[in-house]
This record gives structure tokens, sequence and C-alpha cells, in this order.
């Protein structure tokens, strides 16, 4: 497999939280001195050696010729690699992930903190090495419409991913004390798969309350203290992705783009916009398009 000569890295400086987008990178094990965080899906392959991370302060080893992934706003940090010359990163918009409407059961693994990892008996696992240098050649040629092939064939890998994966988490798991099956986290999920699926239209407090029983006090709480986010901001991630893809994939003015993506106004759109990126719904556009 051929790489190229200069290979990403962990910059030590960059924000926690400060978005990668969607990517698919050739990565240079490091060991990194600090956790990083953002808000997207990772997704790590590597054809040799293995990489251990610490994910929310539990010790996981990616082996070779194995898909993992995880929830990057979980704090997450390598601490130790073996025979590991390069490996691929793709990273996918959590907001986006959650509206390719995967099974629940991958879900609140990944939204409570998990890594998931295939089985090298996979019937396609055999083809990964080939998916990722695809990937990888696709997303630097930089169009839109390969991006769209792209996110198709990753959701596709991914659900294949969820089915091999579905008797061995339809158990609960009683030893990691995370408590999966209990009501209070199926809630948290349900609420987070209800705002992939309806951030678009006007959402209170009290409609994703209501779509699981609760009062809307208690299921605020409940639902920062499950992720370690509000609702609201949950809701304005997916906005902003949603305005993000329509910004490079539609000419539409930008107020179309707004309301489009679920915002009530056109400044309450900007400054959201502004706050998440640190570019102009406009400036992205160009800045995307060049």
């Amino acid at each position: 497999m051929h790489y190229p000569e200069v290979m990403e890295q962990f910059d030590t400086l960059r924000p926690d939280f400060e978005p990668y987008g969607f990517t698919c990178e050739i990565w240079e094990p490091v060991q990194m001195p600090r956790p990083d965080q953002h808000d997207e899906i990772e997704v790590n392959f590597l054809d040799r050696g293995s990489l251990t991370y610490l994910i929310g302060g539990r010790r996981v080893t990616v082996e070779a010729k194995t898909l993992s992934l995880f929830w990057a706003a979980v704090p997450h940090q390598i601490v130790e690699f073996r025979d590991v010359e390069n490996y691929y990163v793709i990273t996918i918009p959590f907001g986006r992930f959650l509206q390719w409407g995967l099974p629940e059961h991958l879900q609140t693994q990944l939204i409570t903190g998990n890594a998931i990892c295939s089985d090298r008996s996979e019937a396609v696992s055999s083809r990964d090495s080939e998916l990722f240098a695809q990937w990888h050649h696709d997303l630097t040629r930089d169009s839109a419409d390969v991006q769209e092939i792209v996110l198709l064939e990753l959701k596709a890998r991914l659900l294949r991913l969820a089915r091999s994966q579905h008797k061995q988490t339809s158990a609960p798991n009683r030893d990691d004390g995370l408590g999966r099956t209990s009501p209070n986290l199926e809630k948290a999920e349900r609420m987070a798969c209800f705002i992939a699926r309806n951030f678009k239209s006007r959402l209170l407090i009290k409609d994703i309350a209501d779509s699981v029983d609760l009062h809307p006090d208690y299921a605020a709480t409940l639902f920062r203290k499950t992720f370690g986010t509000t609702l609201n901001s949950l809701v304005t991630r997916h906005r902003i992705a949603e305005a993000q893809r329509l910004l490079v994939t539609r000419d539409d003015q930008i107020v179309n783009v707004a309301f489009d993506s679920g915002f009530e106004s056109l400044s309450r759109f900007n400054r959201a916009f502004k706050e998440s990126t640190g570019m102009t719904p406009r400036g992205f556009r160009k800045h995307c398009r060049q």
C-alpha cells in the first residue's frame, strides 16, 4: 500500500471539540500526551500491529485488520502502539451519523462511550484494506458527488458491522458497570435519536421529553448527565451539520439554507454557525468550493 510522505499527527495545541469534519486520512501513530475530544464518530483501521487507546478512562486495543469506531466526544488518547507505521482515521460528523438511522444497539454503545470493533471473521473484513484505500483516494478529490458515494459506502459497511455485532450486544454486559440496559440510559439514547429524526422541525424541550414520557426538567438533566451535552446543543449540532451539507451541495440563498436546516431566523443561524465553525455560512461555502 502506498502512503503519503507527510502523514497526519495529533496536534497537542488543537482546542477541544474543534471539528475535523468528514475526512479519511492516513495518520502516523504517536503517544498522545493528552486526550483529544471532537464531536465526530471516529473510525480506525490498520493493516498491521495494534493501537491501544484510553477511551473514557478505559484501555481499548485496536488490532490489525479490524474496523473500530467510537464517539470521539469521549476523551481518547493513544497510550501505546506496536508494529504500526501508519493507520487510517475516518471522522464522521455526529449529526450525520445519527441521521443514518443505524440500529439502536450500535448507536447506544457509541453514545455511552463504548468502542466497537469488527471481527476478522466478517465476510467483508478481507476487503477493508481496499475500501479504506479507495475512500482515502476519493476524498482527496474534494468532490461533493464523490463524497456522497463514500458516505453511502461507509454507511453500508457500518450496517454490516451492526448486523455482525447484534448477537454479541443483545445481551447486556454486566461487567463493565455501564448499565447499558437501564431505563434511564435507554431514554437518553431515544431522545438523541428523536432529535436526529426531527431536528428540522421546531423542537421544544417538552417535545423531546414527551417522546420518552419524562418531565422536561428531568429529561434535560438526564440527557446532560448521560451525554455531557444539553438537548438544545445536540439539536443545534444537527442543524449546523445539515446546513454545512446544503451549503456545499446546493446553490440556495443563505436564508433558505437556514430555514431548511431547522433554524427559525437568519440571525440565529448566522450566530450559531459562526460559533460552531469559526466561519460565516457564506465564507464556509466559498472555502469548501475553492
